[in-house]
């Protein structure tokens, strides 16, 4: 997989190294080479992060040349106000060729003024959070350490970069060598994609299984494009069928009934939280068309989704 890192002024290098060391750990500890980073801005040149160590970085025009499967934007400062019309350009060129974009630290701040994160759920770092939100109000913003929305990718930065690169690691590559990656480094577990807002998986369902807690890990990080069985088989390394009984034996439910549960209570959020279409929910959520996500939603929660968005919540009145 080749990853490009855009950089731009002002952008911190510990929220880089966070999100390139795992890569080369990665290629090394597999023995070939899984990984391939390069390093962008738009002029090209030599840039230098805020503690004065950098990166010699190629033009951002050459970038489509690259082969890229991830482009990440690596913002410091205040991204709110940094404006770059080369630097649009060139990230939506990447996007017309099918590359992934990504967000570290405030980078998701560029990517939505861009346009670039319409309908997806992403993070930034949480000094820009409130800023960003009265900029556009009707952004997919979480107070998340990362997020994982189909093609986009996004970081609070700092370390939390290490653990989105987790994530992509264990995506690729199971769960067991993203925690030898995570271990390289003296970090001793991967941080979920929600752990600031909420408890880590294990505590939040009470697990004492550590593969059914991956396997519940893995399925938090991937709502809007579910994994199927085999693929949570084989990222966990452990068959179908035991997987099944785990969650049967945890939860009194299937292992896919668990999963789309985990799915409606995001799209339930999502209703009360944004003025998002129900189709919209839909995609988000991982449903294949807006009469299914009705369908399970009205199963689950006993009124369809657009009554349940009207429905009062209680509270005082006068």
């Amino acid at each position: 997989m080749k990853i490009g890192f855009v950089l731009t002024p002002g952008y911190a290098l510990m929220s880089l190294t966070s999100a390139v060391e795992p890569l080369r750990a990665a290629n090394h500890l597999a023995g070939k080479t899984l990984y391939s980073s390069s390093f962008h801005s738009v002029a090209g040149g030599f840039m230098a992060s805020t503690a004065g160590g950098g990166f010699d970085t190629l033009p951002l025009s050459g970038a489509q040349e690259c082969g890229l499967d991830i482009a990440f934007v690596v913002a410091g400062g205040n991204p709110i106000l940094y404006e770059d019309p080369a630097l649009v350009r060139g990230l939506r060129a990447l996007t017309q060729r099918g590359v992934r974009l990504g967000g570290i630290s405030g980078g998701s701040a560029i990517l939505a003024k861009a346009g670039l994160m319409a309908g997806r759920r992403f993070t930034v770092h949480w000094a820009h959070i409130d800023s960003l939100i009265d900029y556009a109000p009707d952004l997919l913003i979480e107070r998340a350490l990362y997020v994982i929305d189909r093609d986009r990718y996004s970081c609070a930065g700092g370390v939390a970069a290490m653990d989105m690169m987790g994530a992509l690691i264990a995506r690729e590559h199971g769960v067991a060598f993203a925690r030898e990656v995570s271990d390289w480094f003296i970090h001793p577990r991967l941080r979920t994609a929600d752990e600031p807002q909420r408890t880590r998986a294990g505590q939040r369902f009470n697990l004492h299984h550590p593969t059914l807690e991956a396997a519940v890990e893995l399925m938090a990080s991937h709502l809007a494009d579910p994994l199927s069985p085999d693929q949570l088989a084989a990222l966990t390394a452990m068959s179908v069928r035991q997987l099944h009984r785990l969650f049967a034996g945890q939860f009194g439910v299937s292992m896919m009934t668990f999963y789309r549960d985990l799915r409606l209570a995001k799209a339930d959020e999502l209703l009360q939280q944004s003025a998002l279409s129900l189709l919209e929910i839909a995609m988000l959520t991982g449903f294949s068309s807006g009469a299914h996500f009705t369908r399970r939603f009205t199963e689950k929660y006993g009124l369809p989704p657009s009554r349940k968005r009207r429905a009062p919540t209680g509270g005082c009145s006068s």
